[in-house]
């Protein structure tokens, strides 16, 4: 790869404390499901920090899910990097679709993970397979790797889809995301590609 990746969960969202599945993009969209105050607070100590060990900076570009969790996350980096570039917001970093658990109990999230386990094509109550997300995914590391070199990429996401996306890189079975340690929301991490 042309340019250093890292990437950034979103915080604590209103969503992660009322314990539901937001997945939906008009929902995901909406102000309702945001960063609660602890979460903007997260972001703000662990951007602060990776900022302090030199994995960003002023020049590092932010790209992030639409949806508000995710904005907010980016626009609180965005701001404690002092970065002058605009936040792009690109829509394949969308939260999974997550079909028929949507707005239910977020331990329905364990089902849906068994399932990745035995098949990663599978969608499972109209849920978007592992291959899809990991295919979106790739798809705008491709995009960035055209655009940019010896740029420092900050993408903001979502748990699922930044799980996926690093088994792409690491060239293995999206159904593995599970076995890669779990990012906890605003946790900040390196990513390489194999080779």
């Amino acid at each position: 790869m042309h340019n250093p990746y890292v990437i950034l969960r979103h915080g604590q969202s209103a969503a992660n404390v009322a314990g539901i599945i937001v997945s939906n993009p008009q929902s995901g969209r909406s102000g309702d499901y945001t960063l609660t105050g602890e979460g903007e607070e997260q972001v703000r100590q662990s951007v602060s920090q990776a900022k302090e060990a030199g994995l960003l900076d002023a020049h590092t570009l932010i790209v992030t899910s639409p949806f508000s969790r995710c904005v907010r996350t980016a626009e609180i980096a965005k701001e404690i990097l002092g970065t002058g570039s605009n936040i792009l917001v690109d829509d394949r970093l969308r939260e999974r679709w997550f079909g028929e658990w949507e707005e239910t109990p977020q331990s329905n999230y364990e089902k849906v993970w068994s399932e990745d386990k035995k098949n990663p094509n599978h969608t499972t109550a109209g849920v978007e397979s592992t291959r899809e997300i990991q295919e979106r995914a790739l798809d705008i590391i491709r995009d960035l790797e055209s655009r940019y070199n010896d740029r420092t990429i900050l993408l903001v996401s979502h748990g699922d889809v930044l799980q996926i996306l690093q088994t792409g890189l690491q060239e293995q079975s999206p159904a593995l995301h599970r076995d890669i340690p779990y990012l906890k929301t605003a946790e900040v991490r390196p990513i390489e590609a194999v080779g």
